[in-house]
């Protein structure tokens, strides 16, 4: 990496350009602000990184969709086969970002670090946490052992790998949490220190980014419920499902026998859970063998849709590849 790094920022919205909050309100628009606005008050602090915006969308997190992660994708892997960019920083609302993150982490090499950055609370807000976080990403992107690390997100002082952050909290500045490893590094805009070397130098892509994603869809389990929720997903044409379910990826008797229906059907199921940690093992509860279903492992149920709508796009249906994925 160059003395001075050159990143390419990518704007998306979300909190950390928000704005309307009035010092003390709770009421904001997320990416009030334009990506310039922030990476110009970055730039005021003296950072040792040449920023270049590019804005991609001025959105709430809530609304990215196929059409932003193509251009999310397209751009950082232009960045990555460009010798005058050092690393990404990609600007995100947090409400998606483990989505965003993971997706990206699925689909590029990671010859280059790839960081997602987002805010608590909007930038006009008392008490703002985005210009700090931001400064770190810099200082996360910038530093010469980033790379070979997927993509990270950093919030609250810690980078986090894509495939373990997930959102914990409504509102708090800490609401980020990494299952099953924990943080990567801790950083200020001074000083990171590395948890341990870079665990995946030189790889690859794991899939080929898709021209299209199918529907999946996330069943949540609750008590009481029945088989008709499945039955109207399968009705509305869904590729695939993810059951968020109780405890170990349980359900009622009658929607797991429903979901065992769809998987006999050529609809892959993938059973995670709702609670907030924990992995999802095969056969514990629920005799994943003989109904044809797959079990999450350490993913949630919005990761796990991610990669099965990655899988299903790439024409991999069968419940033995699909377990293979998600145990890799």
């Amino acid at each position: 990496m160059s003395k001075t790094p050159r990143i390419l920022v990518l704007g998306t919205g979300g909190t950390i350009a928000g704005a309307g909050a009035g010092g003390t309100g709770a009421a904001y628009r997320p990416g009030g602000l334009a990506l310039e606005v922030l990476v110009g008050h970055l730039a005021d602090l003296g950072l040792a990184a040449e920023l270049l915006p590019q804005e991609v969308a001025r959105i709430g997190s809530q609304d990215i969709g196929f059409a932003e992660w193509q251009a999310l994708h397209a751009a950082c892997a232009g960045a990555m086969a460009d010798p005058a960019v050092d690393a990404v920083i990609i600007t995100h609302g947090t409400d998606t970002a483990e989505e965003t993150a993971f997706l990206l982490d699925l689909t590029l090499p990671t010859t280059k670090p790839v960081v997602l950055v987002g805010a608590m609370r909007p930038a006009d807000a008392v008490g703002a946490d985005g210009m700090r976080n931001f400064a770190n990403a810099v200082k996360v992107a910038g530093d010469a052992a980033a790379a070979g690390r997927g993509v990270m997100l950093v919030m609250g002082d810690a980078v986090l790998a894509a495939r373990d952050a997930r959102k914990a909290a409504t509102s708090a500045i800490d609401a980020f949490r990494s299952f099953p490893r924990g943080p990567l590094a801790r950083v200020t805009p001074a000083r990171i220190d590395w948890f341990g070397p870079p665990h995946r130098e030189g790889e690859l892509a794991r899939f080929a980014f898709p021209a299209a994603l199918p529907r999946v869809a996330i069943l949540t389990a609750g008590a009481g419920m029945d088989e008709q929720p499945v039955e109207a997903l399968l009705g509305i044409g869904a590729k695939g499902i993810v059951l968020a379910g109780m405890g170990q990826g349980n359900a009622p008797r009658v929607v797991i026998e429903a979901l065992a229906r769809a998987a006999a059907s050529g609809v892959p199921v993938v059973r995670a859970t709702r609670v907030d940690e924990g992995l999802v093992d095969r056969n514990v509860e629920v005799d994943d063998d003989a109904l044809g279903l797959v079990a999450a492992r350490a993913l949630g149920p919005a990761k796990a849709r991610v990669l099965l709508m990655v899988l299903v796009a790439g024409g991999v249906t069968d419940a033995a590849e699909v377990q293979a994925a998600f145990d890799e």
